[in-house]
């Protein structure tokens, strides 16, 4: 995020927050954990999600340089900890804004928080999306719209794809598997390849349930 593109009180605090570099699988916050602070991602990617006491996982969305996460900025304005968990999912470069002065900023601009609602209005936006689809939407459904949305090439491993839909691994190497006997994708060591979009397109927009 470039801080030109900042309101102007957070850019000046972003210029003395303590910057961090953190390589993939870096855990940033921990779930019923006091948050550490307001996170402004200059490069890389950090994904948080929700784990259930059986070890699944759903990811719930991405930070990206120019994103907010909305976990972090609802613990630091109702003082709460953090109710899902952080990990970097690329080399992350980012910068850190303590709490205190995250929240004494926020009392002191009105633009600032204007900025930070209406980017976690967003956010909710697309939470209100996932929650939508793991309700409504079958799991090869989801899995086809995931694979259309970041193709043609996904370096993920089977194991990502299942915490991203926030079920097993076992489910969606099935799918897949399923997906490349159609001719659909083709399969490779932490690579799925997308060889035929329409037929994936054809698996989102069927109605029926399981």
């Amino acid at each position: 995020m470039s801080t030109e593109a900042l309101p102007t009180a957070l850019a000046a605090l972003v210029q003395h927050a303590r910057p961090m570099r953190v390589p993939a699988g870096t855990v940033l916050f921990h779930a019923g954990q006091a948050c550490p602070g307001f996170p402004i991602v200059d490069e890389g990617s950090v994904a948080v999600s929700l784990t259930a006491p059986d070890g699944r996982s759903l990811e719930l969305y991405r930070v990206e340089p120019g994103e907010v996460c909305v976990v972090s900025a609802t613990c630091l304005f109702a003082h709460r900890v953090a109710t899902a968990q952080g990990e970097a999912r690329t080399d992350t470069a980012l910068r850190l804004v303590t709490p205190a002065d995250f929240e004494a900023v926020c009392e002191q601009d009105p633009v600032l928080r204007r900025y930070v609602m209406g980017l976690m209005a967003e956010r909710m936006a697309d939470l209100m999306a996932l929650v939508e689809a793991v309700a409504f939407q079958r799991l090869d459904q989801r899995l086809a719209a995931l694979l259309l949305a970041q193709g043609p090439v996904l370096a993920r491993t089977h194991q990502q794809l299942a915490d991203e839909l926030g079920t097993v691994r076992e489910i969606v190497s099935r799918l897949l598997r399923r997906f490349e006997r159609e001719g659909w994708v083709s399969l490779a060591r932490e690579r799925v390849e997308v060889r035929d979009a329409a037929g994936l397109q054809g698996v989102c927009a069927a109605s029926n349930r399981v």
